[in-house]
């Protein structure tokens, strides 16, 4: 059987349904093909069930901190199981959602393996799929424009393959029927401190390992000093500056034993499971590739600034194609790749305007350049930096831990950075990055009124620190 359409996208993950949808709007008949569930790694393996993990493992740690409330309890117990199953609940609401979505727009969804083919008999040049159905039937799609957005995987360390019982990714970990005693987690990155982060609310004894001489190696440097410090604080154990030993790994029934080097000295560390969290690697393997001229680069898709490949009508967005591999830069990049394709003219896609959140007890959130980055870059910074502690609002919900840090263009005042570290932060970025957007200055989101007592204050007095004019330090 064969389908022509508009637009065909293969991946229905966050950034793929969004790109359908808006196609949709744009009066575009559109199809997805999708060999698994739609809404992707975010919504079944990643954003939304790690997430509710976060909120449970923060909720059950306020509660056994109530005493300095001022409220006190008989105890409380965590029911782990009942944990997953709210979990749950939350992903399979989200994934009805999505499909009365595409209903909504009148997507057609098509359940199988994609696979990109060159010119044929269906069309004279490469872009249509030929697309294995979970029956074994084959289905040819004929798109006009074909956006690929296959997403990624946990990336693995050679002989430290997830098992599924000692040896996990955050895959496999998010399906953990009970909590293990201890963990080692291997990669200090987004995820590793994530899961280090509510693993430890929940009572597990987490030790990090990370190669990189801090943890989250691509945000401010005083912004991982803070984590570090707070998350040590809590009482879990981070090795930076160390390299785990794949070799080295031994599986028993106590659990892992696995040596991690650091120059000439080594340790062995010793747990009941082993999380490995090195980052992810784009799927492209096995979806027709080679069938096209489209150019790779360090193992993914290349697209310029309107998300095009270096074929024209194909588009390629969210993981596969690098970058920051997140649900909504995916987004963000589907809606450029569908303006562009129905002849409109998009603002390109700059990955300065994206924000960056890491939802650790504290959170951490960011956007733009580090001041590092900018410093490299050749401009000449000015910062401005204010604690939470010097916050009304921080202090009544009793979390005064971090700070706000933004970082302006000597020369031109134009806001080149913003980066935080607290209590909700990843709730108050986007603030930051509406500001970079527009160009503001310091000066201008000085001038903003911030509602007292709010969080959000913080952000016009380190605008306002910027140049000195600070009120509240």
């Amino acid at each position: 059987m064969t389908i022509t359409c508009d637009v065909a996208v293969l991946g229905g993950g966050t950034g793929g349904y969004v790109a359908a949808i808006r196609a949709a709007q744009l009066g575009k008949q559109v199809v997805i093909i999708e060999q698994d569930k739609l809404g992707g790694t975010c919504l079944h393996r990643g954003c939304i069930p790690s997430k509710a993990l976060l909120r449970s493992a923060e909720l059950y740690a306020q509660m056994k901190d109530s005493e300095s409330y001022g409220i006190e309890t008989n105890g409380v117990s965590l029911v782990f199981p009942k944990v997953q199953e709210r979990k749950q609940g939350i992903v399979d609401q989200l994934h009805n959602g999505v499909q009365y979505l595409m209903r909504k727009h009148k997507i057609q969804v098509i359940h199988g393996k994609g696979r990109v083919i060159g010119p044929s008999i269906f069309s004279p040049k490469s872009g249509a799929v030929a697309v294995e159905l979970h029956d074994g039937e084959m289905e040819t799609i004929v798109p006009t424009h074909l956006i690929i957005a296959t997403g990624s995987r946990p990336r693995v360390l050679p002989g430290l393959e997830p098992d599924g019982r000692h040896v996990l990714s955050s895959d496999e970990a998010l399906l953990l029927e009970e909590l293990p005693a201890s963990m080692i987690i291997v990669g200090g990155g987004v995820i590793g401190v994530e899961w280090a982060s509510l693993l430890h609310d929940f009572g597990v004894k987490v030790t990090v390992v990370e190669a990189a001489s801090q943890l989250l190696p691509n945000e401010d440097e005083e912004v991982a000093r803070e984590l570090q410090k707070q998350l040590q604080r809590r009482g879990i154990e981070i090795m930076t500056g160390y390299q785990v030993q794949a070799g080295t790994l031994v599986k028993n029934g106590e659990g892992v034993v696995i040596t991690a080097a650091q120059g000439e000295g080594t340790i062995d560390l010793q747990a009941d499971k082993l999380l490995i969290s090195i980052g992810r690697q784009a799927n492209i393997e096995n979806i027709g590739l080679e069938n096209t001229d489209i150019a790779l680069h360090q193992g993914f898709i290349r697209v310029n600034d309107v998300m095009q490949t270096t074929e024209p009508h194909i588009y390629a967005i969210g993981d596969c194609i690098g970058g920051f591999q997140l649900a909504h830069a995916a987004s963000h990049e589907g809606l450029v790749a569908v303006h562009h394709l129905a002849g409109e003219a998009p603002h390109g896609y700059n990955a300065r305007h994206v924000p960056r959140c890491v939802y650790t007890r504290p959170e951490v959130a960011s956007v733009g350049l580090t001041e590092r980055e900018a410093k490299d870059k050749g401009i000449g910074v000015k910062v401005g930096k204010v604690p939470f502690s010097a916050i009304g609002k921080a202090l009544v919900h009793g979390e005064k831990e971090g700070f706000v840090k933004v970082i302006a263009d000597r020369n031109t005042d134009d806001i080149v950075g913003v980066h935080m570290i607290g209590a909700h932060v990843t709730e108050l970025i986007s603030q930051a990055a509406l500001a970079q957007v527009l160009d503001a200055t310091p000066w201008e989101i000085g001038q903003t009124v911030f509602a007292h007592p709010s969080l959000a204050e913080i952000l016009g007095e380190a605008a306002l620190a910027v140049n000195g004019k600070a009120i509240g330090i």
